[in-house]
């Protein structure tokens, strides 16, 4: 029989492991509503001052040039014709105070003749993330469309590594 000791630990970091894995869930699924609703400040929050986001031919690095981005006609120009990022359910593997997560995202637009929407995107994604100060924020997101070049199976293949 387990000593109550050794119980307790046991049960306190299995505990710890899924509050971060929930924790994890919630930053990254909170991208898609505070993207679709403009907030640069929101989507900026969730990331590391120097995080990197690397999206096929674009690369912004650091917290500024994500909340640039939102802020930016491309992305103004999504929201005011109708969009809507989704993150599937994520796969995380927590390893002390770094993690991973790989998910799929879509985005969907808005099909302006007629009341519908249109899966516009599918992507891989790769997040790896850092525990700093007790609040789990992205340092590094790499995504890649699933158009059938070699990069988005591979980033998939790579869940939970």
């Amino acid at each position: 029989m387990t000593d109550t000791a050794t119980l307790v630990q046991s049960l306190v970091e299995r505990i710890e492991l899924l509050e971060d894995k929930l924790a994890i869930q919630e930053l990254i699924t909170s991208y898609g509503p505070a993207v679709d609703a403009g907030r640069a400040e929101k989507v900026g929050a969730l990331w590391t001052e120097d995080a990197v986001y690397d999206v096929d031919n674009h690369f912004m690095d650091g917290r500024d040039e994500i909340m640039a981005m939102v802020r930016g006609n491309a992305h103004q120009g999504l929201i005011h014709s109708g969009c809507g990022h989704l993150l599937d359910p994520i796969k995380i593997a927590v390893d002390g105070d770094r993690a991973v997560a790989t998910c799929h995202s879509q985005l969907l637009r808005r099909n302006p003749d007629e009341d519908s929407f249109r899966v516009w995107r599918v992507t891989a994604n790769r997040f790896e993330l850092a525990k700093i100060g007790g609040e789990w924020k992205i340092q590094r997101r790499t995504s890649r469309v699933l158009d059938g070049r070699a990069e988005a199976p591979a980033l998939l293949a790579r869940a939970g590594h």
